[in-house]
């Protein structure tokens, strides 16, 4: 019983210290992001690394959802006799919901990994401490150009997530299942308001900024060695997923 006491206390403390020191890490990040002089330069290329390289990623996953959605929702919609609300049920679930937290997950996968990748490299390297040898922030640099980037990427990439998944259930519903385009989009005009397209905004938002910390954290922080790296790879793509999922519902019953 005592060893068993023990073991819960020392994970509770060894639990508590990882989250304080996290919780630090992401405040120095946030303090940086608007503390003058601004790295333009590193910015736009980050914003190249996050979305331009995850644009064919996007279109593909998000045509298919669309497709695979279309099916889906008319076969249920069918037992109750209301197959023209496939569009706005298509819509709503894309915008307030697959849209953001797909392209999250696909960012994550793509970019998130590669992300805590480099920064690892940089630290086994001793990049990083030349950085700090050469009285430059590494935070400045290295940190806060993936969080603005993510900031600015995220809803773009997210927007064209759901626009294409639309077309994609248009195909499917129209082209293949029969039902009329009029219908399919003028419901979808009538159901899907304003607030719904806020709250995947907000989504959006909120996932970048979370993957862009956690992902830069576990790089920054990573061990030594291949093994290191690796592991803080793996560790920083598995945290971004279920951190999205969990931060996904409790915003969802908020903007309820």
């Amino acid at each position: 019983m005592e060893k068993l006491l023990r073991f819960l206390g020392s994970w509770a403390i060894s639990t508590l210290k990882k989250m304080g020191h996290m919780t630090i890490f992401f405040a120095n990040a946030i303090y940086f992001v608007f503390a003058p002089p601004f790295k333009f330069n590193l910015l736009l290329r980050q914003i190249r690394f996050f979305g331009n390289k995850s644009m064919l990623v996007i279109l593909l996953t998000g045509s298919f959802t669309g497709m695979v959605l279309a099916l889906q929702l008319y076969y249920i919609l069918r037992k109750f006799g209301s197959e023209a609300l496939l569009g706005p049920g298509i819509a709503l679930s894309l915008i307030r919901e697959l849209g953001p937290v797909l392209t999250a997950l696909m960012v994550t996968g793509r970019a998130g990994s590669a992300l805590t990748a480099e920064i690892g490299m940089m630290r086994i390297s001793e990049q990083i401490d030349a950085l700090t040898a050469m009285a430059l922030n590494p935070m400045r640099y290295l940190i806060v150009p993936n969080i603005v980037a993510a900031v600015i990427v995220f809803p773009l990439l997210t927007a064209m997530f759901d626009t294409i998944g639309i077309y994609g259930g248009y195909m499917v519903g129209v082209k293949l299942l029969g039902i009329s385009s009029g219908t399919y989009f003028s419901l979808m005009e009538d159901y899907v308001e304003m607030k719904d397209v806020i709250v995947g905004l907000y989504k959006s938002l909120s996932f970048g900024i979370l993957v862009s910390l956690v992902c830069s954290y576990k790089g920054f922080y990573t061990g030594y060695g291949a093994e290191g790296v690796s592991k803080s790879t793996t560790e920083a793509v598995v945290m971004s997923s279920i951190l999205i999922l969990v931060w996904d519902y409790f915003l969802g019953s908020v903007l309820l």
